[in-house]
């Protein structure tokens, strides 16, 4: 079984910093990718920022710029450094791994940026 632990949400200000970490645990072998998607009310889930397991990124372009994306094969960790921060980015924030073919999600993390 593997179990995706995210920590890190919160609420902040237009403008600040957070930043979110992702540890995956348990049966997970050969990991692919690992990445950040988000859902705000009443919109899709999308896509924020992957990484693969050679160091490639990929942004979505609402977060070029503003939001890295950082891994630590070793450890099965990735994080996601959130700066300039806008109301537009509350949402629910999903971690996401392809390992072994399979892809597993996390429980979700709460960002919510205030105006």
């Amino acid at each position: 079984q593997v179990q995706l632990v995210e920590s890190g949400g919160g609420l902040v200000q237009a403008g600040g910093s957070l930043r979110l970490s992702c540890v995956a645990s348990g049966s997970i072998f050969n990991i692919l990718v690992m990445g950040w998607y988000r859902q705000a009310p009443g919109k899709q889930r999308e896509l924020v920022a992957i990484i693969t397991s050679g160091g490639t990124t990929n942004y979505a372009d609402s977060v070029k710029g503003r939001f890295t994306i950082s891994g630590v094969n070793s450890k099965n960790t990735v994080y996601l450094q959130m700066n300039g921060l806008k109301p537009e980015d509350t949402a629910v924030y999903y971690c996401h791994v392809i390992a072994g073919l399979r892809g597993h999600w996390g429980q979700g993390t709460q960002v919510t940026v205030s105006s």
